[in-house]
Formats: structure tokens, sequence, C-alpha cells
């Protein structure tokens, strides 16, 4: 059980579309940029939150030269209909990433599947946004991107040369279990903004997920140096998958990707995103067993995987959804009293009145 201070939404995307603002980004795209640090707070995902994007954008982004307050998105010539390729030029990755999710909406709507690759991006934050945005809307959704940075050792390897590089999946399945399932990790064991949140809460990391400047594992996030891809061999496969992708749509070194000080002259240091949507009747074969629909398919097939007495398995997207109802019972959205003052930072240096900690009510989860 832990209690959180409950902030009322319109509050929280108030004073993150001031700061976002504050450094320069249009009205539209900081509104985007706030919506979305609401939808991970609301889902209890504290490593993607407000005080993540604006700092990452502080780090990397409009403090750096990796984003561009109020940059458009070009889209650049392709001969296939259903794939589309744009050049962000830049733009605030959460901006970007919403458009791009609702082309290939669009797409698929038109023919049954539809992606959209995206060169010169800032980074998206959290993959799962967007997938189960496009999930509860009744499609099939996978995206992945290249990381800020390269922070994770390869498999047998000693200099971190990969992102942590999420994949995350979404699917319909709201009418079968009562919320989207929803697969959603980084290639690290852990992600960096989770060392952050360990750090600002004065907690140790678990086992193995991170080494210090001398390569040696630690738990303690204030060595951290670089991180460890879960799962071995495996979670590097993944990991290299998406720079490999990027690679395909036009990313370039992954070592000094947003590493500005560090881009020669001809190179680029700027992520890629690829989005890809799927009608759901664009995988129906229609010969489903003893005339189910396709939704009464799903929801026998995960029947079965959680029956036989996996009374303890859940479904990915589960806990999200779970702690979506937190939210919604507490009126506003919870974070930790570290949290909070956190946010009063940011309040104080865009000039926004702070939150008043005395006066926010308190939920128990």
């Amino acid at each position: 059980m832990e209690t959180y201070l409950v902030v009322p939404e319109s509050a929280h995307n108030a004073l993150v579309a001031a700061a976002y603002q504050h450094r320069g980004y249009h009205a539209d795209e900081a509104a985007e940029g706030a919506r979305f640090c609401a939808e991970a707070s609301r889902h209890g995902i504290r490593t993607h939150n407000g005080l993540k994007a604006l700092h990452l954008d502080h780090l990397f982004g409009s403090g750096s030269k990796g984003c561009v307050p109020g940059a458009q998105i070009e889209e650049r010539p392709s001969r296939f209909p259903s794939a589309k390729i744009w050049n962000a030029n830049k733009k605030l990755g959460q901006a970007t990433a919403y458009r791009a999710i609702d082309e290939a909406i669009r797409l698929a709507d038109i023919y049954g599947v539809g992606t959209v690759s995206v060169d010169n991006a800032f980074h998206y934050l959290w993959g799962a946004g967007y997938v189960m945005d496009a999930a509860r809307r009744g499609y099939i959704a996978y995206t992945n991107c290249t990381a800020a940075l390269a922070e994770v050792v390869p498999f047998g390897g000693k200099f971190p040369t990969l992102g942590t590089n999420p994949h995350s999946w979404g699917f319909p399945t709201t009418d079968a279990v009562g919320f989207p399932l929803v697969i959603d990790w980084a290639t690290s064991v852990i992600a960096m903004g989770r060392v952050q949140q360990l750090k600002r809460e004065g907690k140790q990391l678990p086992p193995l997920a991170a080494v210090d400047k001398d390569g040696k594992p630690t738990t303690n996030p204030d060595e951290v140096a670089a991180l460890l891809p879960f799962g071995a061999h495996k979670g590097y496969g993944l990991s290299l998958l998406n720079e490999v992708v990027g690679a395909f749509i036009g990313g370039s070194l992954p070592t000094i990707r947003n590493r500005w000080q560090n881009v020669p002259e001809g190179e680029k240091g700027t992520c890629a995103f690829f989005f890809q949507v799927i009608h759901p009747e664009a995988l129906s074969g229609g010969l489903f067993a003893r005339g189910r629909t396709q939704t009464e398919n799903v929801k026998a097939v995960l029947a079965d995987v959680l029956g036989h007495g996996n009374d303890g398995a859940i479904i990915p997207g589960q806990i999200e959804a779970t702690f979506a109802k937190h939210t919604t019972a507490a009126g506003g959205l919870l974070f930790t009293k570290a949290e909070v003052d956190a946010f009063n930072e940011v309040a104080r240096e865009c000039g926004q009145p702070e939150w008043d900690v005395a006066a926010l009510k308190t939920h128990t989860v």
C-alpha cells in the first residue's frame, strides 16, 4: 500500500503546458505534451510522467539541439500509399507520435494496414500510451523507437552502444477482458527513468540491472553509468532490432545520438520512430471454431491461457488498467510527495503558482 497526493488533472496539464510554452513550444504541441504526461500518470507510469518529459526536454530537447519548438512535420515521398514517411524536423516527440498514430489509423481504415516511419524525431517517451490509444479505438498497433541516448551495453560487450529502445503493442480487447491488452517494455532490465525515480525516492536498483563507470554491477542509482539488456542475448536482440529499423528509416550512429558535441559535420544525432496499425478485419480469416466471432475467439483464447489453475497470472495492461481505476476513484492524478515537490520546482522555473501540498487530498493504492 502506498499513499499518494491527488493533483487535479487540469492543474497538472496547465503546469506542464506552461512549462513547455515557457521553453518556446507552441500552444498546440505544449497541450499534446501535457496530455501525454497525464495519460502516463493516469496509468501509474511514473517513470515517464511530466517530470521525466520535462527533464528529457531540458537535457536533450529544447535545452540542447534535439528538439525545435514549433517545428513542422514534412511528408517525404513514398511509392506505397499505406506507408507514410515523415521528417519530423526535431518536433516535440509526443506531438509527433500522436499525429503518427492518428495517420496510421487513417491508413488502416483504407488499406487494412498503415505504417508511419519518422526520421529526425525526438523521443516520444512511453510508447504504450500511443498503442493503448489506438487499441481503445479498436485497432491493433505497434511502435518502436530509438531511445534518446545509447545507455545499454550489448550482450557480451562492455561499452553502451544501444538505447533502452522500447517495443509497444496494443490490442483491442476491451470487449473481451475489460481493457486493452498492452505489452510495453524497454529492452534494458529497467529504463533510465526508473533509475531517476529510484534516486528521487532514495531506493536501490534491482540486481544486474546496471553497471558503474568501471563496468561493475551496481544497485546504487547514484553510481549508474550504463544499463544492461534484459534476458541477456534476447533483450540485446530486441534492442538491436530498433537500431536496425531506425537505420533503415534514416537514423544514424547510436553512440552519437543526442550527444551533440560528438556529432560531426554531415552526421545526424536524432531518433527514429516506427508505427504500424492493423485493422482487426485485415487479420480475420472468418473460420473461428464453434461459430465464435473474432472478439469471442480472442476472449476464449485469453480465458484458456489464464485458466487451468493459472489464477495468479495476469494480462499485460491489467496493472495499468487497475491503476487507472484508482486514478478515477481519487478524482485526480496520483503523485508522491517527492514528485509534487519536483513539480513545484518546475512551477518556480516557469513562473506558475505552486501546488499547495497541504490542500491536496490523499489516496491510498
